[in-house]
């Protein structure tokens, strides 16, 4: 028998509960840091340094942040669904946790890249610094999709989203565009589930289940729902 298929949007909401802050949860800070000078394009060619230092910490705590139960039972899903995650997060949560199926729409923290090629990635664990620099010659910079940057792996996750028979969004407030619109290529037919501890507006959505609590409660409760 096929398995149905299962697809996950997730956000901030279920890293902050392995202890990963959100700059939305402070007032358009991010660690104490302006999103703007650390997370643009201009930030970047303004003062390169700082920006390679603050993500430089980024990587130092996802690496000893750990998997939560959310990020495991999402993982263990995979026993009775065919399942994808979309993920905004730019940590290796759900990797660690066992999902084999991860896109990642706003880059990753362990790699990186040339500013003169998007393409081509680079694993990283240590600290990137000015003047290091790829093959190209480029300076290095992390591999993330900063502000005012396009997605390029928004046409893939439509894609997949479209082909759901469940759709599960997860810790996000569905305000960051244009992850946010993926919601809206969800077939009419298929189950949908928003999990947040403030569920965030929606039109007037077909099939839908709003579980307002944290990620870890809310995929206990989603299991209930999928008969689990």
């Amino acid at each position: 028998m096929n398995k149905q298929k299962l697809v996950v949007l997730t956000g901030a909401g279920i890293s902050a509960e392995s202890g990963l802050k959100t700059f939305r949860d402070t007032n358009g800070l991010w660690e104490g840091y302006n999103v703007y000078e650390v997370a643009t394009p201009r930030g970047f060619a303004a003062n390169p340094q700082l920006v390679l230092d603050f993500y430089n910490l980024r990587r130092k705590d996802v690496a000893e942040a750990k998997p939560n139960a959310a990020h495991i039972g999402l993982a263990e899903l995979q026993n009775n669904f065919e399942v994808d995650i979309i993920t905004q997060n730019i940590d290796d949560l759900h990797e660690r946790a066992g999902s084999k199926n991860v896109l990642h729409l706003h880059g990753e923290i362990f790699k990186m890249r040339s500013v003169l090629d998007e393409n081509t990635l680079y694993e990283i664990y240590g600290d990137i610094h000015v003047g290091d620099t790829a093959k190209d010659g480029g300076q290095l910079r992390p591999h993330i999709v900063w502000f005012e940057e396009p997605v390029p792996m928004i046409e893939k996750a439509i894609k997949i989203v479209a082909t759901a028979d469940i759709f599960i969004i997860i810790g996000t407030s569905l305000q960051v565009y244009p992850a946010a619109g993926l919601i809206n290529y969800a077939k009419p037919t298929s189950k949908k589930f928003i999990i947040d501890k403030k569920i965030p507006y929606t039109s007037s959505l077909k099939n839908l289940i709003t579980i307002e609590s944290g990620a870890i409660y809310g995929v206990q409760e989603l299991r209930n729902h999928l008969k689990l």
